[in-house]
C-alpha cells in the first residue's frame, strides 16, 4: 500500500543551492532511488542524479541520506516512518555539479597517482603462479565497486580540503594493502603509503568501514595492518641495524 513520504532534496550548482521540500508518492518495496526517479517524472524533471545499475554494483548513485553517505538503490524506503522527512543530499566531501550529483574526479586523479603492479622482470605475462591462500588473502579488496562512500565519510577528507593533496583515503588504502600482499609485486607498498598517500594521518576511526555497502573491513584488514608493518619496517631496531651494515657494507 503506498503512501506520501516527504523528501527534502538539495537543489543547486558549485555556486548555490537550497533544501527544497518535496512531497513523494512511495510504493511497498521501494527504495529510495525509486522515489527520486518518480520525483523527476512528476515534479522535478530537471533534477540532476546519478545512477546505472539500480542493483548495489555500480556504485553511482552515491548521496547522503539524512546525513549519512549510503547508496539510494539499497536503502529501502521501509526503514523511515510514514512520518519521518527524508533529507537526500550529494556527498559532501566533493565539489558538486548540480543537485545530487558531485565531482568525485579527486579519486580518479589518486587512482593514477598508484604505481600499478610491478611483477619479478624475469617473468613474463602469463607466467606469474601464486597460491590461493594469497589469492584469498587480497580477495575482499576486490570487492570495492568504487561508490567512493568511504572517502566522502573520512573526515581527513571531509573536513579539511588542505588534506586532500597529500591523503589517498581509505578506497586506496585497501588498493595499495592489496599490492602488498601480493606475493609477486616487487614494489615497497609500506614506504610508499606512508611517504606518498598519507597513511599516517589516518587516525582509524572505522567510519569508512562502517558505510562500506560491500562490508570490506578497511579498517582492520587494510589500514591497521598496513600502518603496523610501516611501523616494522621504519621503526623496528633490528630492522634499522640490518640496514645499517648493508649500507656500511656497499659503500665499503
Amino acid at each position: 500500500m503506498g503512501y506520501k513520504a516527504n523528501f527534502r532534496v538539495w537543489r543547486g550548482d558549485k555556486d548555490a543551492g537550497v533544501l527544497t521540500n518535496y512531497e513523494v508518492e512511495v510504493n511497498e518495496g521501494e527504495v529510495v532511488l525509486d522515489a527520486i526517479h518518480r520525483l523527476q517524472a512528476t515534479a522535478a524533471g530537471d533534477l540532476a542524479v546519478r545512477w546505472n545499475c539500480k542493483a548495489g554494483k555500480c556504485g553511482s548513485c552515491s548521496a547522503e541520506i539524512n546525513g549519512k553517505p549510503r547508496l539510494m538503490c539499497m536503502t529501502r524506503m521501509n526503514t523511515f516512518s510514514e512520518e519521518e522527512t527524508i533529507t537526500v543530499t550529494p556527498l559532501r566531501a566533493f565539489p558538486v555539479i548540480k543537485d545530487l550529483v558531485a565531482d568525485v574526479s579527486f579519486n580518479y586523479e589518486k587512482a593514477r597517482e598508484i604505481p600499478s603492479f610491478q611483477g619479478p622482470a624475469h617473468l613474463k605475462p602469463g607466467e606469474y603462479r601464486m597460491k590461493q591462500v594469497d589469492v584469498n588473502r587480497s580477495q575482499e579488496f576486490r570487492k570495492c565497486i568504487e561508490c567512493f562512500l568511504c572517502q566522502d565519510t573520512c573526515h581527513v577528507i571531509r573536513d579539511h580540503e588542505e588534506n586532500k593533496k597529500s591523503f589517498a583515503g581509505p578506497r586506496f588504502f585497501i588498493r595499495l594493502a592489496e599490492l602488498d600482499m601480493h606475493p609477486l609485486d616487487e614494489m615497497d607498498r609500506k614506504r610508499e603509503a606512508q611517504d606518498e598517500h598519507g597513511l599516517g594521518m589516518c587516525n582509524i576511526t572505522k567510519c569508512c568501514t562502517d558505510v562500506c555497502p560491500e562490508h570490506i573491513k578497511i579498517t582492520d584488514n587494510a589500514i591497521i595492518p598496513m600502518k603496523e608493518r610501516v611501523v616494522d619496517t621504519k621503526y623496528d631496531p633490528l630492522v634499522w641495524l640490518g640496514k645499517t651494515i648493508s649500507r656500511r657494507k656497499s659503500n665499503a
